[in-house]
């Protein structure tokens, strides 16, 4: 039978004590425990479940997110929040009361047969996908991802009419607390008004240079074998995660148990090889959460934007340094044999070589934003209704001539098909790809005040210092600030984008 509903205050039975609060805490670990083992089920139908898995998992699925909807809207959550308030709190104490009652809001937005139909989407649309991508199959996979979109629309109405944010903001607060569709518009426009200068000038730059290309084949369990070595450099703990394969790379299960994602190809080592460097730095985040805030909400990653932040870190920032290029230089050539294009300065080169492609994670680094202000205009209108599915196709196309001078008219596969976020439903994320960048920008100029020979340690093969740096700055911390106030503390300034357009200047310009 379901628990009565109490109708007062749990007594407080000392001086100090803080019932109500231990009763949240409680409910909280109980919660994590079961999105745990969601997590590794989302893991493995993405990674390791045979096709005929698909419907009793979605089905699973949607069970177990109905059942934690139920714990996360239990009516008496609503007064033991309003009784801890009143509870002698600490700080620690009250940031957690703060994110509780964040989740609970979002939480009593959506009605639980929303939340079941929104998982019994996501999860079939995700899985056609991954055979309905391969085979360009537009017309299949629209009337699934239609779907996804009713439904991600009443969940923005849902979100907006409890927070008060505009609807598509409000998606966008899933993922980076407090930031704005406005924000971002300010932020992308001043981006548009200095990155395509800027890819002008570099590839005019870059037009006279001689880069070689590593020659293949590069047997693929010999690349995971190289993965596996530069996720050891990396520091990526293997008693708490593994890596696996799948159609695209990335970082989930919980931080007792990092799941790690890459894909490879048979005659290019780069896009297996970057897509762990990438996902490595959000596994380290999650190793490196504080092991006894787990369970709570503070004990999470802060936002998705600052998540970002620290794969780009590990995978433009330091991965794309001259000083860690030599030391991956020994772990390739002992798969893979000496080649002239393994050179330190050639390596360097293709490491760094901007030109624009169909394909956002294969994109380098200056072109990168522009995928990201792509899908964020089409989904922006898409979920506020100004557009549809069948518009999608067409807009792409525009947008693509307009940003990259790409033609992807019929090509489908390689344009609005070929992200997961879409089918699994996570509207408002991609912003964070280039929140991320200039976040991850900010830390390194920050390390370097800090640590003004930073490079030259790099260099020396030390990389503690960022890792030191990011785990007392930003690992540790968890969820204890608000983001604006983490960033404050972390960098002593607010994001400021002019980093980020430092750090692009600097390497591809000197």
């Amino acid at each position: 039978m379901p628990e009565s509903i109490p109708s007062t205050c749990p007594p407080i039975s000392s001086p100090g004590a803080t019932p109500a609060y231990d009763d949240l805490a409680q409910r909280s670990r109980r919660a994590w425990r079961l999105e745990h083992l969601s997590a590794l089920a989302s893991w493995d139908q993405a990674a390791n479940m045979p096709p005929k898995g698909s419907e009793a998992r979605a089905a699973a699925l949607a069970e177990v997110g109905t059942l934690l909807h139920g714990l996360a809207t239990d009516p008496a959550l609503k007064l033991l929040l309003g009784c801890a308030e009143k509870e002698p709190l600490d700080d620690f104490q009250r940031a957690v009361l703060r994110e509780m009652r964040r989740d609970w809001i979002a939480n009593n937005a959506l009605p639980s047969r929303l939340v079941e139909a929104r998982s019994l989407a996501s999860s079939r649309c995700e899985h056609a996908w991954t055979t309905q991508r391969p085979a360009n199959d537009w017309a299949g996979f629209a009337p699934n991802l239609r779907t996804v979109v009713e439904l991600a629309r009443e969940e923005a109405q849902c979100l907006s009419q409890a927070t008060g944010l505009a609807p598509y903001d409000a998606l966008i607060d899933r993922f980076e607390p407090g930031m704005t569709s406005a924000e971002l518009d300010r932020i992308f426009g001043d981006l548009r008004g200095w990155l395509p200068e800027l890819i002008t000038r570099v590839r005019e730059h870059q037009a006279g240079e001689v880069v070689l290309r590593p020659q293949g084949p590069f047997d693929r369990a010999q690349q995971k074998q190289l993965g596996k070595a530069a996720m050891a450099l990396l520091g990526f703990d293997f008693d708490g995660g593994r890596l696996d394969e799948s159609p695209h790379p990335f970082s989930g299960g919980v931080p007792e148990d990092v799941r790690l994602t890459t894909r490879y190809l048979d005659d290019d080592l780069q896009q297996g090889l970057y897509g762990v460097i990438h996902e490595t730095g959000h596994a380290r985040y999650e190793q490196n959460l504080p092991r006894d805030w787990l369970g709570l909400p503070v004990g999470r990653a802060r936002s998705y934007g600052l998540h970002e932040s620290q794969s780009l870190a590990f995978e433009m920032q330091l991965g794309r340094h001259p000083g860690f290029i030599a030391q991956l230089l020994p772990l390739i050539e002992a798969r893979f044999g000496r080649q002239e294009a393994f050179a330190p300065e050639n390596l360097a080169r293709l490491l760094t070589r901007v030109s624009p492609g169909l394909i956002r994670v294969d994109a380098d680094e200056l072109t990168y934003p522009a995928h990201v202000m792509l899908r964020f205009e089409i989904e922006r209108a898409l979920i506020g209704g100004e557009i549809e599915v069948d518009d999608i196709p067409e807009l792409w196309n525009r947008k693509m001539a307009d940003y990259l001078g790409l033609d992807t008219r019929g090509n489908h596969r390689d344009g609005a098909m070929q992200d997961v976020h879409w089918p699994s439903g996570a509207f408002g994320y991609f912003p964070c790809y280039t929140l991320g960048a200039m976040y991850a920008a900010q830390w390194l100029a920050t390390m370097r005040r800090a640590t003004p020979n930073l490079d030259a340690r790099i260099t020396a093969g030390d990389l503690s210092p960022v890792f030191n740096w990011l785990r007392d700055h930003i690992w540790s911390q968890g969820s204890r600030w608000t983001t604006p106030e983490l960033v404050r503390r972390t960098s002593g300034e607010a994001l400021n984008p002019a980093h980020y357009r430092a750090h692009l200047e600097r390497r591809y310009l000197g």
